[in-house]
C-alpha cells in the first residue's frame, strides 16, 4: 500500500447514487438495474440477463412523490453486498463502490466543510476503522469482479 495514498472528501451524499442501483433480479437472481426518473416520477427495474422489466410510479397521494434509492420501489436485494463480521458491506453501483474503495484504501483521509449529511459521515463505524481496511478491500475486490 502506498503510504501517501490520499482521499479528499467530495462531500457526496448517499442520494448522489440513488438514480441507478444494481439489484438481484427476482426472476433469475442475476444482476438487474433499478433506476428512477425524477421528471416523470417513475422507477424501473430491468434485468440485463432475463429481460425482466417492471415500472412503477413514485407518486404518493395527489401531489407528492418519493425520492429514495431506486431499489426500494421493488423491495430488491442489492447486487453489490457482502457480509463483513456482524455487519453488511454494500454499495448501490460501480461509482458508489469505487468511492468507498478510494476512501477505505486511503491512509490519509482529508475532509472539507463537513455538513453532517455526507455519505462518509453516515457510514457505520466499521467502514472507518483502519483495522478493517484489509478485510473490506478484499470484499470490494470480490464485488468488483461480480460486475
Amino acid at each position: 500500500m502506498n503510504p501517501t495514498n490520499r482521499f479528499q472528501d467530495e462531500n457526496l451524499q448517499l442520494t448522489h447514487f440513488y438514480g441507478e442501483v444494481w439489484v438481484v433480479c427476482k426472476s433469475c437472481e442475476k444482476k438487474a438495474i433499478a433506476t428512477t426518473n425524477l421528471e416523470n416520477h417513475t422507477a424501473r427495474l430491468f434485468c440485463v440477463n432475463c429481460g425482466y422489466n417492471k415500472e412503477v410510479s413514485t407518486k404518493i397521494g395527489k401531489d407528492g412523490f418519493v425520492t429514495t434509492a431506486a431499489h426500494l420501489f421493488f423491495d430488491s436485494d442489492l447486487w453489490l453486498s457482502a457480509p463483513y463480521k456482524n455487519d453488511l458491506f454494500w454499495a448501490y453501483n460501480a461509482a458508489h463502490l469505487t468511492y468507498l474503495e478510494r476512501y477505505i484504501s486511503a491512509n490519509l483521509r482529508e475532509h472539507k466543510e463537513r455538513s453532517h449529511f455526507t455519505l462518509l459521515e453516515k457510514l457505520p463505524k466499521f467502514y472507518h476503522e483502519a483495522k478493517n481496511r484489509e478485510g473490506l478491500l478484499k470484499i470490494i475486490e470480490k464485488l468488483n469482479k461480480k460486475h
